[in-house]
């Protein structure tokens, strides 16, 4: 995506939110994050169906289209009608992977009758008169028939806009406001800005949201961090706690760049992918799906939506790619869970954390060449209790460990606990990835990088990435697994950055996996100025800042002897 492009997304963004943000009225960003969201889905599927609706209309008045409806002895009034006729033939859609529209769920005619809806009314719908109680129900009633024509989105929407408690005039502005965004721009399609503008609103509602914004949104510059690293570029895509589906977009747009960079189709090569998640709370498995069927991928979440240690909704998965950020830290995770699972391979994780539980969960569906990267709270690099420090040493010992990556804090809406990342794979061996990508022999071998220090402050509150800074870490990854130069960068230990630990070093350390204690710290540049003229410095300026204690000390007490307070 190129400079202009970024910077009318940007703006685009930026007016949308500010005024979706004044509309919302009385209502907390929780409901208002579906009413906003749901919305964007049925403007990007109403988008989508107009444009295929124009392209259908061309290839009925082209001699040289299979689909050329010939005029010959029709009048002009006929052919309108057989074109017309032609255009609400399912079949011409489906073919190309848009969903279908009944007329009550185009985008049209929800902004053409919404300001009709404002109190209880009659619309057409079908050749039939049908009572409209309020804006809210205009809009459930658009999403029930797109449901009912598209079984794939059975259960995906959330149809519950008749329950808002918000002034029905608020949505028919709203539903003007998301009709601002465009088409096209360019080269930026309807999937591109709708998907933009969807992921950008999910990352805000985060925001807004605090805490609970934690359960559904992973901060973007963390999911980029992970895809770059693992390079997710085709086979089975697992996440296990998949939130609104944020790893999958990500790994979307990786491919897109990746196969731009090496002359290979990426509408190819995203076919090659198969996405599998799991989210255990209902609205926030809706928000995923619709992000991806904004996008056109294809996807199997199970089921239904549903707890991932007691209802495994992909019992026979070998993923290629598993990537996660489960709850922190989660406690009595555990009920109708067997001590015996065969999950638990590598020790019984406690019931008081389920950081080992998601960690073996994951391995657990990881293919043989498989490689997987979960977020986990710090505590998991070093924890004794409960037979945590026992998992991680048979995870150390199996060599299943590849890298540790240790995180600054603030980058997340919801906790300020230190977070890490734990890379592994289940084959170390020399090998060529999914990428392309000659790996050497690495057996025996950890990674450890401190990224503590990367980022910016982008407000009082959260720290971001830049790109730079995810490159630099995902180069020193590469670099180390292929023994090659990786854009420029070649491995080697750097003092308070990056260490090729060996199992043995990691044994003297009880198996503790901090980055900090490999990397060590960073080597301070001289600067030339001898130790003694340092010290004669120093202290001249201590002798000062003594001296200007001294006489504040006196000027207080002189103060509060005139207020009759003696020191």
């Amino acid at each position: 995506m190129d400079e202009l492009e970024q910077k009318f997304l940007h703006n685009l963004e930026k007016t949308l939110w500010t005024a979706a943000d004044k509309l919302r009225a009385s209502l907390d960003a929780a409901q208002y994050k579906h009413a906003v969201l749901g919305l964007i889905f049925v403007k990007y599927v109403s988008d989508a169906f107009s444009l295929r609706q124009a392209e259908i209309r061309a290839d009925l008045m082209n001699p040289e289209h299979e689909y050329y409806l010939d005029p010959e002895g029709l009048t002009g009034e006929e052919l309108a009608q057989e074109i017309d006729i032609e255009l609400e033939q399912r079949d011409y859609y489906t073919e190309k992977n848009v969903f279908w529209l009944p007329q009550e769920s185009r985008w049209k005619f929800l902004q053409d009758n919404a300001p009709r809806c404002i109190g209880p009314t009659e619309l057409e719908v079908g050749g039939k008169l049908k009572k409209i109680t309020s804006v809210g129900h205009l809009i459930d009633n658009a999403l029930e028939a797109i449901e009912r024509d598209n079984p794939k989105l059975k259960g995906v929407l959330n149809k519950s806009y008749s329950a808002l408690r918000i002034d029905q005039a608020k949505l028919v502005e709203l539903i003007n406001l998301i009709a601002t965004i465009p088409f096209t721009h360019k080269s930026l399609n309807s999937k591109d800005i709708l998907g933009h503008i969807y992921e950008y609103f999910l990352g805000q509602f985060a925001l807004a949201e605090g805490k609970k914004g934690g359960q559904f949104y992973t901060p973007a510059a963390i999911v980029s961090l992970i895809v770059e690293m693992i390079e997710p570029f085709e086979g089975r895509v697992y996440d296990p706690a998949c939130g609104s589906g944020g790893f999958f977009v990500q790994s979307e747009k990786f491919i897109e760049r990746y196969a731009g960079q090496h002359n290979i189709d990426p509408v190819t090569q995203k076919q090659k992918v198969s996405i599998y998640g799991q989210e255990y709370n209902y609205t926030t498995w809706q928000l995923a799906a619709m992000n991806l069927a904004i996008r056109g991928l294809e996807y199997d979440f199970g089921k239904e939506p549903a707890n991932t240690y007691n209802n495994d909704q992909h019992p026979d998965l070998r993923a290629d790619f598993i990537m996660a950020n489960p709850p922190f830290n989660m406690k009595e995770w555990n009920q109708g869970v067997d001590d015996n699972d065969p999950r638990w391979k590598y020790g019984t994780p406690p019931a008081g954390n389920a950081n080992f539980a998601w960690l073996q969960h994951m391995l657990y569906h990881l293919a043989p060449n498989g490689s997987q990267a979960l977020l986990l709270a710090n505590g998991s690099m070093s924890s004794t209790t409960n037979n945590e420090g026992e998992i991680r040493k048979n995870l150390v010992t199996n060599d299943l460990v590849e890298c540790m990556v240790a995180l600054p804090g603030q980058l997340f809406t919801n906790t300020q606990i230190p977070a890490c990342i734990w890379f592994l794979t289940n084959n170390k061996g020399a090998r060529t990835d999914k990428a392309g990508r000659k790996l050497r022999d690495r057996k025996g071998e950890v990674l450890f990088i401190d990224a503590r220090n990367l980022g910016f402050m982008k407000d009082r509150v959260l720290r971001d990435f830049t790109m730079e800074d995810i490159a630099k870490v995902a180069d020193v990854f590469h670099a180390w697994k292929t023994g090659e130069a990786v854009n420029g960068v070649s491995y080697e230990d750097q003092a308070g950055f990056c260490k090729s630990a060996t199992l043995e070093e990691i044994t003297k350390h009880d198996f503790v996996l901090t980055p900090g204690r490999y990397v060590g710290a960073a080597d301070e540049a001289d600067d030339g100025i001898p130790f003694a003229e340092k010290m004669a410095t120093l202290t001249d300026k201590l002798s000062e800042q003594f001296a200007e204690s001294a006489k504040l000390e006196a000027e207080i007490k002189k103060n509060l002897a005139g207020l009759g307070y003696e020191l």
